[in-house]
């Protein structure tokens, strides 16, 4: 399930400064993430945003970012319509707070932020998978040791833009299962 929130609408202005006022909207978000579940996403839409400084960015994109390990684990935050402007500032804001996210463009899912290739390739498999996968399906599509899947696993579970679930195997043992936003 998807919940859209206006970051215009919510604010009220085409101009977004300071830490305070992110942390006043950080609050909203905060509310629609409480009341999803796991697997779904909240979408912050920047339609109509002009310009947001880094000291907005940092606390309220990195702040939320940070709430998807502890408070909302399993739930996906994704940004949308962002401008060319808007675009390099939040991703130079996540650059310096080595975190990534989720950018939706023309419902296309890419991550943004501190993105190393091998990110952007493990996530691709994922959100183009048709069903939760396995570490060990994911060392055999990249050709890749299971210790490198697993590093890259954590990396995407830690920022939340990858879900990390219980499963079962054929053989009826407990594993981890990954999966994206499905939207």
């Amino acid at each position: 399930m998807e919940k859209k929130i206006s970051l215009h609408q919510l604010s009220g202005s085409k101009q977004l400064w300071t830490r305070e006022k992110a942390r006043e909207l950080r609050q909203e978000i905060d509310k629609a993430l409480a009341s999803s579940g796991p697997g779904d996403a909240v979408v912050l839409d920047i339609e109509g945003i002009e310009v947001f400084d880094y000291s907005f960015a940092n606390e309220l994109f990195g702040k939320t970012i940070l709430s998807l390990t502890h408070e909302y684990k399993s739930r996906f935050f994704i940004v949308e319509s962002l401008s060319s402007y808007t675009r390099e500032n939040l991703d130079k804001a996540l650059e310096s707070l080595n975190m990534i996210m989720i950018e939706r463009k023309q419902g296309n899912l890419t991550l943004i932020g501190k993105v190393h290739p091998a990110d952007n390739q493990t996530f691709d498999l994922i959100k183009n998978s048709t069903k939760p996968v396995t570490a060990t399906e994911l060392k055999d599509k990249l050709h890749i040791n299971l210790t490198a899947v697993n590093e890259r696993l954590s990396k995407l579970v830690q920022f939340g833009v990858v879900m990390r679930e219980t499963g079962i195997s054929g053989a009826g043992r407990q594993h981890y299962v990954y999966s994206g936003p499905k939207l």
